[in-house]
């Protein structure tokens, strides 16, 4: 059983405030993040053997005693070394954390899977939560699975493929015409009003809580050590933040001496959090943001701040990459690594090459790059790179054919 003893209350200008209660702190719904903090040691951290998961990792989490209720498998994603896109980036040591192997295809269920199993031991019967797409989905079936009733917010231009699977899993879903930003604002209300349980990405600790268990699993799939440097896409920066804090803990726990570097990585037609670090200034949000990666289309971002800090914490830094990139990244992962993803989801693999010209990575570090979500959703971006042959059905025919 994981017990907090207090929490950091971060704020977007750099304040940090303490909370000595815990409790109190996972149901914190003002201004500011929280962060939940552990009595740090080796012992809590879980033995060499047996299976990699989320809830192996329950010693630094926040859960009572107690059986596991949530019915979904969630984390334990792999550790690729790809060596076709190794050898096309020229990075001998690059690894990709694949999340697409995920229920719904997204590390988005990890944080669905830990708000969700705190729902189980309460009498809250409804959950809410924003989202351009992969939250939503994440939240529409594990719901479904626990059942619970969700009731999810997306702006009106959601993605067709993203809301079928939605409303196949039996979710209610609100379109909001004023995009992203309203429909969290109006989730959150709706939350503190009818007393729902609420999986708003950020401002519940528990999503950072749960996303930070990717940084465990990289540091033990690596021979439980630490990498160079993790580059992951920044949309509200839960991602990188959750990185952050857990290769810190692991540092704290006496397992590593240093956390790697963290590169977040942003779309250049939505990059509030990367203009905040190059002008050395707080995030300040956009009206709109202009790009065709909804996971990373967060003009208003929750942990834009906290991104900011995490970079500073470790050295790291912050990339942008265009659509273009991005698609081609899709087509790089499909082709040389046999990883389908969607724009979101390669943005990281796409900002390696920026990362690398800045200086942030070098080609012979040993790099990790988060693939985040599935491409089977976003099949719309996915360029043909195969060939069609038709024959009449003779060995003579196909031979010719292939030739």
């Amino acid at each position: 059983m994981g017990v907090p003893i207090g929490a950091e209350l971060v704020y977007e200008d750099g304040r940090i405030e303490w909370l000595t209660d815990p409790k109190a702190a996972t149901r914190w719904s003002g201004e500011g993040r929280v962060v939940l903090l552990y009595d740090y040691s080796l012992e809590l951290l879980p033995p060499l053997n047996g299976p990699i998961d989320l809830w192996r990792y329950r010693s630094l989490l926040p859960l009572p005693d107690g059986p596991i209720g949530y019915p979904l498998p969630v984390g334990g994603t792999p550790l690729i070394a790809p060596p076709r896109l190794r050898a096309e980036l020229g990075m001998p040591h690059l690894w990709l954390k694949d999340e697409t192997r995920s229920p719904t295809g997204s590390n988005k269920d990890r944080a669905t899977a830990l708000v969700l199993e705190h729902l189980l031991r309460t009498e809250v019967s409804t959950v809410t939560a924003a989202s351009t797409g992969n939250v939503a989905v994440s939240l529409a079936v594990g719901a479904a699975a626990c059942g619970i009733r969700a009731v999810i917010f997306v702006p009106s231009e959601i993605s067709e493929a993203k809301l079928r699977l939605i409303l196949a899993a039996g979710a209610t879903v609100v379109k909001v015409r004023q995009g992203y930003t309203a429909a969290f604002r109006l989730s959150r209300e709706a939350a503190r009003s009818f007393g729902w349980g609420d999986r708003n990405t950020g401002v519940n600790p528990l999503t950072i809580e749960a996303k930070k268990t990717a940084a465990f699993e990289i540091w033990e799939q690596l021979g439980r050590r630490m990498p160079d440097a993790v580059i992951a896409a920044v949309g509200d920066g839960t991602t990188l933040c959750a990185l952050g804090k857990g290769f810190r803990e692991l540092v704290a726990c006496s397992a590593a001496v240093r956390p790697p570097r963290l590169i977040g990585v942003q779309a250049e037609g939505c990059a509030p959090v990367a203009r905040a670090w190059q002008a050395g200034r707080p995030v300040v949000p956009l009206l709109e943001g202009h790009t065709l990666a909804d996971g990373i289309d967060v003009p208003a971002p929750a942990c834009g701040g906290m991104v900011l800090r995490e970079i500073g914490l470790c050295g790291g830094g912050m990339v942008t990459v265009s659509d273009a990139a991005m698609l081609e990244a899709v087509e790089l992962l499909a082709t040389r690594a046999g990883v389908f993803a969607e724009p979101a989801g390669a943005a990281a693999v796409a900002g390696l090459k920026a990362a690398l010209g800045q200086g942030l990575v070098g080609r012979n570090e040993e790099v990790v790059a988060m693939v985040t979500g599935t491409g089977l959703k976003t099949m719309q971006f996915f360029k043909a790179s195969g060939q069609i042959v038709e024959i009449g059905g003779t060995l003579q025919e196909l031979a010719e054919s292939l030739r």
